[in-house]
């Protein structure tokens, strides 16, 4: 076993129990000696990270600029190009010596105090410009270091200028993409999941995007992460002591059922997990709806309309849309990127056959389908537009929505895909290519209404529908509510409940973590504890890889804090 030799060393001494739990064994985040405040990894004396605290593989913490590489860097943090205000950061053990070059005094300004600055070019002695300076001094910083941002207008010149100046001190270099939130994670001052937060609250485009990036940011998936990582170490050194000290009776035979009801419960909390129905990767990238329906029965136009202007060519010609053509939407503060593709049907035109495999590619990749009808050629009975919908071949299990376009054509006689002839409840969300009802009514034009709302014999249900005219615009807001509420039950809120899983890789890993806890089942009814440990190790590297988090003396600190060894 990986502790065996740890752990006998430390026989024939009581081992009092620890007064502080590191953080990657307890809960969250932990103040360190120096008072400064982290986010996991041991308790550490600076601002580095405990003792150089290492990830499962052995390699140091981070991905690449480690806590203490010597060196200070810089870079324009606000957007380019011009602005009112934009801010330069410098971080590194030279930041102090290069504010007080640029603007002129003996000494930095007091610590997080904005000061008003002349600020030159230390080498010609010329004035740049004049804006305010603030000095934070490490630890308590961004990144943990040394930090100095200079404020000064965001004309181009004048920010060239700055960046110029700062490039000829000596010691000082420019930061590479990501470098301070990168040295940020290596002092520890956020995990992984937290630096992911990070990037996608600097690129959130929707209110729902910014509400769990900023959850995000904030620890509350990497605090989720570390509670798993704690109970698993905990389960880890309670399995190893009994593997170590059971001989001697110093360990009860409670703990193995102990672990294994830990183990157990562990599983099922992270089975629910994986199944967000990827609530957070749609979120975080946005839902791909596509466009769908034969040619000519507006698509392009509904594109059109959804985004407000004019970027489909629109034509009355049949087959004039041949590529797909994509735009990025915020409806009802969640994001969407809707496609616009060819029509479907047996195209003869060789270009135009490429246009319809491509929009079939398309709508086998989409998350959401609107399914464009002509509502002056379909019938509006549920098994009419049940079978104009399986027509167009829709993904199965794919969520759909029926948009029966031209309803000013209809002459305020127009039939709606009601199934009782009056405004049904709420449309819910089915899947595409749900068997219509039998019965089908009309009803009034161009408001939101349900396809199938009664079940058919097979108790499947047809999508929701609405009526719309692209022309004049009537059942736009039918429409937009309807996305919403489709989106919304798609994402789901970033504010309620357990936060969801926001990256591939966070997946993966869990997918892996959930594999190697079944195996420690599947063993431990075997009775090889050893093989059982490694299984639990495994699972445990694999959440600290999500976190950045993995250390091997938080299980001997566990082992001497719940059991008195040697007594």
């Amino acid at each position: 076993m990986a502790l065996s030799g740890a752990v006998r060393a430390a026989r024939g001494r009581c081992a009092r129990a620890l007064s502080w739990v590191p953080p990657a064994a307890g809960t969250g985040a932990t103040r360190g000696r120096d008072g400064t405040r982290g986010t996991g990894g041991t308790t550490g004396t600076g601002a580095t990270r405990g003792t150089g605290a290492t990830r499962g593989t052995g390699a140091t913490r981070g991905t690449g600029a480690t806590a203490g590489t010597g060196d200070t860097i810089f870079a324009l943090s606000s957007a380019p190009g011009r602005c009112g205000v934009a801010v330069i950061r410098a971080s590194g053990p030279g930041s102090g010596a290069a504010l007080r070059s640029l603007a002129g005094t003996p000494a930095p300004p007091p610590p997080r105090v904005m000061a008003l600055r002349r600020i030159r070019d230390p080498r010609t002695g010329e004035s740049l410009d004049r804006g305010l300076v603030v000095w934070f001094p490490g630890p308590h910083s961004f990144t943990g270091e040394d930090c100095a941002e200079l404020h000064v207008h965001g004309g181009p010149a004048v920010v060239s200028g700055v960046l110029r100046a700062l490039g000829r001190l000596p010691g000082l270099r420019p930061a590479e993409p990501g470098e301070f939130t990168r040295r940020a994670f290596a002092h520890g001052k956020l995990d992984l999941t937290a630096a992911e937060g990070l990037r996608d609250l600097i690129g959130a485009e929707t209110e729902a995007q910014r509400r769990q990036a900023l959850r995000q940011l904030e620890g509350d998936l990497g605090r989720l992460y570390q509670r798993w990582s704690h109970a698993l170490t905990q389960a880890l050194a309670h399995l190893e002591a009994y593997i170590d000290f059971s001989e001697d009776d110093n360990v009860e035979e409670e703990v193995l059922a102990q672990v294994a009801v830990t183990v157990r419960a562990l599983l099922q909390e992270l089975r629910g997990h994986l199944r967000d129905g990827r609530r957070g990767e749609l979120l975080r990238g946005g839902v791909r709806a596509v466009i769908a329906g034969p040619p000519n029965v507006g698509k392009s136009s509904l594109l059109n309309l959804l985004c407000r202007r004019p970027a489909a060519i629109v034509s009355p010609t049949a087959g004039t849309t041949r590529d797909v053509l994509e735009v990025a939407l915020d409806i009802g503060g969640y994001p969407l990127v809707l496609s616009d593709t060819a029509g479907l049907r047996q195209a003869t035109d060789p270009v135009e056959r490429e246009g319809v495999a491509r929009a079939r590619a398309r709508l086998c990749q989409a998350d959401l389908v609107l399914a464009v009808l002509d509502a002056t050629s379909v019938s509006h009975t549920p098994v009419a537009l049940g079978a104009a919908l399986a027509a167009l071949e829709p993904p199965p299990g794919t969520p759909c929505v029926l948009v029966l376009n031209k309803a000013d054509l209809l002459g305020g006689h127009g039939g709606s895909p009601s199934a009782s002839g009056a405004q049904g409840p709420p449309a819910t969300l089915l899947s595409c290519g749900g068997s219509p009802s039998a019965s089908g009514a009309q009803g009034p034009p161009a408001t939101l209404l349900s396809c199938g709302g009664s079940p058919s014999a097979s108790g499947a249900q047809g999508p929701p529908a609405t009526l719309l005219s692209c022309k004049t615009g009537e059942g736009l807001e039918a429409l937009l509510e309807l996305l919403a509420q489709q989106l919304a039950q798609l994402c789901g809120d970033p504010l309620l409940g357990s936060p969801s899983l926001t990256q591939s890789r966070h997946s993966r890993h869990l997918g892996a973590c959930a594999a190697a806890l079944e195996r420690f089942g599947d063993v431990g009814d075997s009775g090889d504890l050893a093989v059982a440990a490694e299984q639990l190790r495994v699972a445990r590297r694999e959440l600290g890889r999500i976190t950045g988090h993995v250390g091997a003396e938080d299980i001997l600190d566990i082992i001497f804090r719940d059991f008195c060894v040697g007594k």
